[in-house]
């Protein structure tokens, strides 16, 4: 059964999500998994795209597109496919994709903004009626 981990931070800000979707990937990519960040819009992942090249000065992700590198470790995609990604699946739209249950973990980041923290509701309430396994993390700093 798929673990699904919200991550709850301490901002407002909608783009606090992308930061910590950042620091995400590089510690699972550094462990070995394979990563498929799900992004709500094209402009989203143009945003998580270029915040994955600077995050942090000293380390690179290697990443790609979905549509155009499947097979690359982290991948960022739209749409209803994640290929043949099944590991961790860090979604940043604001509902739960149709392939979530294909993923062994899903990870939902959450910020302070209204509209996020709703959607993290209506998600949190679906996954507990599909009986995944559900664990909250209270970030204090960013």
């Amino acid at each position: 059964m798929t673990q699904v981990d919200f991550y709850i931070l301490p901002s407002a800000d909608p783009l606090a999500r992308l930061d910590f979707a950042c620091k995400l990937t590089e510690k699972a990519w550094r462990m070995g998994h394979r990563i498929y960040l799900h992004c709500s819009d094209a402009a989203q992942r143009e945003e998580l795209d270029a915040r994955l090249w600077r995050f942090k000065g000293e380390s690179f992700v290697p990443h790609g597109p979905a549509e155009t590198e499947p097979e690359s470790l982290v991948v960022l995609g739209l749409g209803d496919s994640c290929g043949n990604h099944q590991d961790l699946l860090v979604n940043l739209d604001l509902k739960v994709p149709a392939f979530a249950k294909a993923f062994a973990r899903v990870a939902e980041v959450v910020v302070e903004d209204p509209a996020i923290r709703q959607a993290a509701r209506e998600s949190f309430r679906f996954y507990r009626e599909q009986g995944y396994s559900l664990q909250d993390h209270r970030l204090q700093r960013l």
